[in-house]
């Protein structure tokens, strides 16, 4: 059963549609990737899945919740949902392992004495443990990152989604989030990523759609994808750099 659904989403901003009719299934435990032009929806579509932008037709259901109006129903589902942006959001006057807390302390009233024990676990997880202490400014843009991927695990989500989390970054520092994000994959984690690391989609995700101007322009196993794109459009996106 998919933990994933979306059905012939619709979206638009205004007279503007940017999404028109988008349809995909994400089996538990699969890692997928969106990729394409800018402009092309995927960010809008990832923002769907979290509840962060309302569509206008279609369903969605992620983690047994379908995406409607309703207050409480949504945010159940941001209880079951991660999401890391390209921006960290961290709270600077916090420090990192407060930063981690709080979610976990608000929103699920967990016990402090848990709380530390998560908020050490999931710092170990991105190999940030002896950063607890520190504040956000301390930190490189690449460990500010995976502080905000630790924030999103201690919500021991189901889905997490990711959003251009590397793309502020330097070469070095992508590095160091991919490898975060690839031991999230080996360890069962379903994940759904845009991203314009087309090396990483094509290794590490099982799946990768191709978004082209509003709508599933093209989809399949990564590694079939990337090594023989079916239509002019992936061939010439794919063509135009994006394996560099």
């Amino acid at each position: 059963m998919s933990i994933v659904e979306a059905q012939g989403v619709h979206k638009s901003y205004g007279a503007v549609e940017v999404l028109k009719g988008v349809s995909f299934a994400i089996e538990p435990g699969q890692v997928v990737a969106i990729i394409g032009r800018s402009g092309s929806g995927k960010s809008t579509m990832l923002r769907c899945l979290n509840g962060l932008e309302t569509i206008n037709a279609g369903d969605i259901t992620v983690a047994g919740h379908k995406l409607d109006h309703d207050r409480k129903r949504l945010l159940d589902l941001r209880r079951d949902v991660g999401m890391v942006f390209q921006s960290y959001n961290l709270f600077p006057h916090l420090t990192v392992g407060e930063n981690i807390a709080l979610a976990p302390s608000i929103v699920k009233k967990m016990a402090a004495s848990k709380i530390d024990g998560i908020v050490d676990q999931v710092l170990t997880q991105v190999g940030l443990l002896d950063k607890k202490d520190c504040y956000p400014e301390q930190l490189s843009g690449g460990q500010q990152q995976r502080v905000a991927i630790a924030r999103s695990l201690a919500m021991e989500p189901k889905v997490m989604l990711f959003d251009e989390v590397t793309s502020a970054l330097d070469p070095e520092l992508t590095a160091e989030v991919l490898r975060v994000m690839e031991n999230l994959a080996a360890s069962g984690m379903t994940m759904v990523l845009v991203t314009h690391e087309m090396e990483f989609a094509r290794r590490m995700a099982h799946t990768t759609i191709f978004m082209h101007q509003g709508k599933v322009h093209e989809a399949g196993p990564s590694k079939a994808l990337f090594a023989q794109p079916r239509t002019p459009e992936l061939q010439q996106f794919l063509g135009a750099g994006a394996l560099k």
